[in-house]
């Protein structure tokens, strides 16, 4: 098949390459996102392989429909960023990758709370400056701390399993509790571990109830000076509630590794320009967030996951069998 490849950076043409040698598939590599504006460049293509933060709303499947586009093969277990009720409607096949490495995303969480707990990151940017003074640096034993968790599905229990290794109570909510948490994991109601948990790390999907689901009434109901971390989805939590919390001190330390409006930013230098987004650059200013550009995934491991069983996808639907991680229209949702 002919697949036009959007977002590609180095790494994904390289793993990609690496598990297409036995398949010869035609892979073309994109730069660009796949926007309103690119999508012209998939014309002609039998599929297009996307990512993250590639736009695939209405407008963009239309185009591709009409340009001959009949498969979408996401480089992500999340597809929040696909109109598939379109999809369904044009008969386009949306396909994802379901799992490729919780271990990478939950140790990715474990390094957000240990960087943010001893502010390793101020240290040594200080140490650099041969400045030594231990003053701000202050730390706490997460032996014997609450950690909340909310979402267990793989990468949520591993996570949970990491904290509960340093001998941390870990509770959590998940309306389809996991059978594998225990013994190691209390579930609770949402409230309840609002109110106890000392850090609350987030490994839920994006739905319409997790949507904003911290919001400022659920920062009201936390500990004062917890700990949030975010590794899941960007729009699970509503940056002016954190901002206003962190500015209250309610939220002590902010871990980031997605962003709600992260399209823009994320995966791209910017170094050299002007970020326009006042939300994020508000967030910059606190010594106490730490932020990484969406990058838990990103392990050597996780990328040959990511394009074997995408690669794996596109096999499966030109062939007609073999497995298709098939993404089915909801309309419940």
């Amino acid at each position: 098949m002919r697949i036009a490849v959007f977002s590609a950076k180095p790494y994904d043409q390289t793993f990609l390459a690496r598990s297409n040698a036995a398949r010869h598939h035609e892979l073309s590599f994109f730069d660009a996102r796949l926007t309103a504006d690119t999508a012209p460049l998939a014309k002609g293509f039998d599929g297009v392989c996307a990512f993250v933060n590639d736009c695939l709303d209405a407008a963009v499947l239309q185009q591709l429909h009409d340009n001959g586009t009949t498969l979408v093969a996401l480089r992500s277990a999340g597809f929040n960023h696909v109109d598939l009720a379109t999809a369904e409607r044009l008969g386009i096949t949306v396909a994802r990758v379901p799992a490729y490495s919780p271990h990478a995303v939950a140790e990715h969480a474990v390094a957000l709370v240990l960087s943010l707990n001893r502010m390793t990151y101020r240290a040594y940017n200080r140490v650099r400056e041969g400045n030594f003074a231990l003053d701000g640096l202050l730390g706490f034993d997460l032996h014997g701390k609450t950690v909340g968790v909310i979402g267990t599905g793989q990468i949520g229990l591993i996570f949970a399993n990491i904290m509960h290794g340093f001998g941390c109570r870990v509770v959590a909510s998940d309306p389809f509790p996991n059978p594998n948490a225990e013994p190691f994991v209390e579930y609770v109601p949402l409230e309840s571990l609002y109110a106890q948990a000392d850090i609350i790390s987030l490994h839920c999907p994006l739905t319409p109830d997790t949507d904003h689901l911290i919001n400022a009434d659920a920062i009201a109901q936390m500990k004062q000076g917890v700990m949030l971390i975010n590794t899941g989805r960007g729009r699970v939590v509503d940056t002016p509630a954190v901002i206003a919390g962190l500015k209250s001190g309610k939220i002590g330390r902010l871990g980031l590794d997605v962003y709600e409006e992260e399209e823009q930013l994320f995966f791209e230098d910017l170094s050299h320009g002007v970020i326009d987004d006042d939300q994020f650059m508000r967030l910059t200013t606190f010594h106490n967030v730490l932020i990484t550009g969406h990058q838990a995934f990103f392990t050597a491991e996780a990328l040959t996951n990511i394009a074997e069983t995408t690669l794996a996808n596109i096999d499966a639907f030109e062939s007609g069998s073999g497995t298709l991680h098939r993404v089915v229209y909801d309309k419940r949702t």
